[in-house]
C-alpha cells in the first residue's frame, strides 16, 4: 500500500515534545476523517526540536532580569514570552552548536524514515511546517551555507554537513541523484516568517540563499509530475505579527521557479477583529500564533491534498 509521510516541524513556544505530538495526531485524525479511505496510508515524521533551547534561554532570561533596569522596561513579560522565545530559537539555530543538534535530530527522526520510502512505488511526502520550522526545514535543505567545503575541516561540522547531504538525497529532485528519492507532493506553511528572513540574501549572493537549490527541485518535480506545479499554501492568521504573505515575493524569492510552484496564501479567519497593542499579546498567546493547528481550513485543505 502506498504511503503518504507527512514531515511536521514546529515553530516556536514548543518546549514538550509530548504535547506536540499530541496536538500532531489530533489534526491527522481530523484529516483522517475528513478523507475517508482512500486507499493510502497517512504515516506522520514529528521532529522535534524545542526542547534543545530551554537551557539557553533560561540563563538569557536569567541575566536579563538580574540587570537593575529590567523591572523599569514596559512589556517586561511580553518581552520575555513573546519576543525573546521568537528571537532566541531563530538566533540559537543560526548557531553552530545548536544548530548541529538541531541537524542531528532530522537525522535521528526523518532520515531513516525517508530512506525507507519507496521512491518509485508511489510514496509521496507532505511537508508542514509551522513558525520558524518552516524557515528551519528550507535552510536544510536549499541553503548554499551547507555546500561550503570549509565544514568539513572540523570532525562536528563536517557531520553535521554529512547529515544534511543525505537528507537531501533522499528528496527526488535535490542532491547528488536528483533523479531518485521521495517526490514531495504538497508544502504547508503555517504563521510562517520566511518572507522576513529572505532579507538575508536581499543584497545579492548569501550562503542563506534558498533559490538555487530550491529552483532546481521544483523544476525537476515539474516536469516529473507532467508539468504539474507544486501545490504550496501559506496559511496566515490576521492577528499573527509572525505570519507574512508569499504570493508577491515568489519572483523575488525564486525567479522562474515561480511557474513550477502554485503558491497561495490562504487566510484562516476572516472575524475582522481590530488589533490594539494591548491585545496583540493575548492574540500571540492564544488563537493567532498557535490556533493553525485546529484550523478548520488547514484540515480541509490538508485533507484535500491528502485525498
Amino acid at each position: 500500500m502506498a504511503t503518504d509521510y507527512v514531515l511536521f516541524v514546529h515553530g516556536v513556544k514548543q518546549r514538550q515534545p509530548e504535547e506536540f505530538n499530541r496536538t500532531v495526531q489530533e489534526l491527522l485524525q481530523n484529516v483522517q476523517r475528513s478523507i475517508g479511505s482512500n486507499g493510502r496510508t497517512i504515516k506522520p515524521i514529528v521532529v522535534f526540536w524545542g526542547d534543545l533551547n530551554v537551557q539557553p534561554q533560561a540563563s538569557l532570561r536569567q541575566g536579563l532580569e538580574a540587570s537593575p533596569q529590567w523591572r523599569n522596561l514596559w512589556l517586561a513579560d511580553f518581552r520575555i514570552k513573546e519576543v525573546v522565545e521568537f528571537a532566541g530559537d531563530a538566533a540559537l539555530y543560526l548557531s553552530r552548536h545548536v544548530g548541529a543538534q538541531v541537524v542531528q535530530r532530522f537525522q535521528q527522526i526523518a532520515l531513516p524514515i525517508l530512506q525507507g520510502a519507496q521512491s518509485g512505488g508511489g510514496d509521496r511526502l507532505h511537508i508542514v511546517t509551522h513558525s520558524l520550522g518552516s524557515v528551519i526545514l528550507f535552510d536544510l535543505l536549499f541553503a548554499t551555507r551547507w555546500d561550503d567545503p570549509s565544514l568539513d575541516k572540523d570532525a562536528s561540522t563536517r557531520q553535521t554537513r554529512q547529515t544534511v547531504t543525505q537528507l537531501r538525497n533522499t528528496l527526488f529532485g535535490l542532491g547528488q541523484e536528483p533523479g531518485r528519492g521521495i517526490h514531495i507532493s504538497s508544502v504547508h506553511t503555517l504563521g510562517s516568517p520566511i518572507a522576513l528572513f529572505s532579507l538575508l540574501s536581499v543584497t545579492g549572493d548569501s550562503t542563506h540563499d534558498l533559490t538555487k537549490d530550491l529552483r532546481a527541485m521544483l523544476q525537476t518535480l515539474y516536469h516529473q509530475r507532467g508539468k504539474k506545479a507544486l501545490p504550496w499554501y501559506n496559511y496566515l492568521h490576521p492577528g499573527d505579527p509572525i505570519a507574512y504573505p508569499l504570493q508577491g515575493l515568489m519572483p523575488r524569492l525564486m525567479g522562474n521557479a515561480q511557474l513550477y510552484v502554485h503558491l497561495r496564501d490562504v487566510i484562516t479567519e476572516h472575524r475582522g477583529l481590530p488589533i490594539t497593542w494591548g491585545r496583540l499579546p493575548l492574540l500571540w498567546g492564544g488563537d493567532a500564533h498557535s490556533g493553525y493547528w485546529k484550523s478548520n481550513t488547514v484540515v480541509k485543505t490538508l485533507a484535500e491534498v491528502l485525498r
